[in-house]
């Protein structure tokens, strides 16, 4: 017996529509439950929604570049009605996790008394899960607020991805990289340096150099604050313990009052990719140098793919890269993304935007890759291919069912501005709990977890959190782009000012630059602002605090910036939008 029903879009803790990018099943096919049924791609990443049961699909609701959001149909689905015997059984079963609209009440319930018959070799006030940006921080925020905490991470080294293999290395070897390409472009300038020599090993030595002093820092600091650190996998056991497995196998279990889960996310893998193989990377592997291949494949035009295509291209590599999306980046303006668009459709081989990878086959003479799309080959074969379509979050991973706390279909856990799950004692942060997956996120949310639990009144509810392509040149951004201003019918005012007028960005050979301000049309309130250009993510918080700070056209005008430099292209901008502009001709009279 079966039964007919149709499937709706999970919450995918992105507000608004997003894209379908791929879409990975198709009319007749059966599937199993966590089946990817197809690839939705928002500001900062690329997710896949798995099917919520097993069935057989009857018909697809949807397409590739349709928009949808939470709740809309995707599919019909077959499924088989369930056994008395399967119903029995799955009586006997834990009760499933409650649903999002249920987690609001049951976080005025007490928490959850610890089970009187399960051992524990720690005890504490406050147990992290994970030891991030989010965790770390979380950790030693409540050991400062006088708590007794353990903080468990599964790799040897605290930091998590960020430090470890993420945000800090990438920085460390985009800055060698625009050192190699600075040099190259000096000849312009009347000097001229030798061809560089690349020592692999030392530009290693030199990424794990960097790496090694944080995490020992952070290590040091965990000690002076008395945080107790386990390596080992985690998993929850109950409401109130978790289990954790060393790499040699041996168990241990924690007992806590309060639980901040900070498991983080992980890259996501293509399922007719050939994975196994050493020659397709994710962004780890990019970041532990093996070698420099000759022609490589980057698959994902956003912001990962295009800080390593910048590391690997100036170290030698020929770069392609292809993005099903009309341009690179697709959360930013299209003027902000314009200068750096521009600049590598002249270093790169290819870069193929509206097309997609549909197969590749690992050969011995190399990894022979199909496509489809308006720019891009047939066929085409790369001695390396990184895979950078996005992240997906650990959520399902830590078997929180044991501790009743919610978790939706793509791994996300719903919190409050509190920080706190639907199990009240239990919290969670950072790439876990929703877009954007950014650490200086996580490390906020970490904060306010960790204070909540302290008894303070603490919440997140931040204005703007600021987005940040560390390329060459980079791309910033915070608050409303003009796209979603447009798209909300947001009445608005512009002021953009070109780095081509501005003296600082001319001594420095760097002319492609743009500093953008939005305002409300009505109040003059500042709404958004986006920069391209040199040092754009250090110039973009100003805009950050000016937002939080509730600035108009006029504070930002008005507040002197020192001269000459990049940061005043911002009060340059905001007289822009103003008309009050000396340094070119005003726009307009106001």
């Amino acid at each position: 017996m079966a039964s007919l029903e149709t499937i709706k879009l999970p919450d995918i803790g992105v507000s608004g529509k997003v894209e379908i990018i791929e879409v990975l099943v198709e009319a007749g096919q059966t599937v199993e439950a966590e089946t990817s049924m197809l690839t939705l791609e928002s500001d900062k990443a690329t997710m896949e929604i798995p099917a919520p049961k097993s069935g057989k699909i009857v018909e697809l609701l949807i397409k590739v570049g349709d928009q949808v959001g939470t709740g809309d149909p995707i599919a019909t689905m077959e499924s088989a009605t369930e056994s008395a015997g399967e119903s029995a059984h799955a009586a006997a079963e834990p009760a499933p996790s409650a649903p999002k609209a249920v987690a609001t009440a049951a976080a005025t319930a007490a928490p959850v008394a610890a089970p009187s018959d399960m051992n524990a070799d720690h005890q504490c006030d406050v147990v992290v899960l994970g030891a991030g940006p989010g965790g770390y921080t979380a950790a030693f925020r409540a050991a400062d607020l006088g708590k007794k905490v353990i903080l468990i991470e599964r790799y040897e080294k605290i930091g998590g991805v960020c430090l470890n293999v993420g945000c800090i290395p990438s920085k460390a070897l985009l800055h060698v990289s625009g050192i190699l390409n600075e040099t190259c472009e000096m000849g312009s300038h009347g000097i001229t340096f030798a061809e560089p020599k690349i020592d692999l090993d030392g530009l290693r030595g030199f990424k794990n150099g960097v790496i090694d002093k944080l995490t020992g820092g952070l290590k040091q600091l965990a000690k002076q604050r008395k945080v107790t650190i386990l390596h080992g996998v985690g998993q929850f056991a109950s409401a109130n313990h978790i289990r954790i497995t060393a790499a040699d196998g041996s168990q241990t279990t924690v007992q806590f009052e309060h639980a901040i889960i900070a498991a983080g996310s992980q890259p996501v893998k293509l399922p007719f990719i050939p994975h196994d193989d050493p020659r397709v990377i994710d962004s780890t592997g990019a970041l532990e140098l093996a070698d420099i291949p000759k022609r490589m494949l980057i698959i994902g035009g956003g912001i990962i793919g295009l800080e390593m295509a910048q590391v690997y291209a100036s170290l030698g590599s020929k770069i392609t890269i292809v993005e099903l999306a009309d341009n690179i980046i697709p959360g930013a303006d299209k003027d902000l993304v314009r200068p750096l668009l521009k600049d590598i459709k002249k270093r790169y081989e290819n870069i193929y935007l509206g097309s997609k990878v549909t197969g590749v086959t690992a050969t011995a003479e190399g990894l022979d890759v199909t496509f489809e799309g308006k720019s891009a080959p047939a066929t085409d074969r790369f001695d390396k291919i990184l895979v950078a379509v996005g992240r997906t979050p650990n959520g399902r991973k830590l078997n929180l069912e044991a501790a009743g706390v919610t978790v939706d279909q793509r791994g996300f856990i719903p919190v409050d501005a509190r920080m706190q799950t639907n199990v009240p004692h239990i919290f969670a942060i950072g790439d876990i709990v929703g877009q954007p997956m950014l650490a200086h996120k996580a490390v906020h949310e970490g904060k306010v977890a960790a204070e909540v639990i302290c008894g303070m009144k603490s919440a997140f509810t931040p204005i703007t959190i600021p987005s940040v392509a560390y390329t060459d040149p980079e791309i910033a951004w915070a608050g409303k782009t003009e796209d979603q201003l447009k798209e909300e019918g947001i009445a608005y005012e512009k002021g953009a000012f070109p780095w081509a007028a501005s003296g600082r960005s001319l001594s420095i050979g760097r002319d492609e630059g743009l500093t953008k301000a939005l305002f409300c049309a009505e109040t003059h309130r500042l709404l958004g602002v986006g920069i391209v250009g040199p040092n754009a993510g250090e110039l973009i918080a100003e805009a950050v605090l000016a937002m939080e700070m509730g600035a108009d056209m006029s504070d930002i005008a008005l507040t002197i910036h020192p001269h000459p430099t990049l940061s005043e292209t911002l009060g340059f901008a905001a007289e822009m939008a103003e008309g009050t502009i000396t340094d070119l001709l005003p726009p307009k009279k106001r």
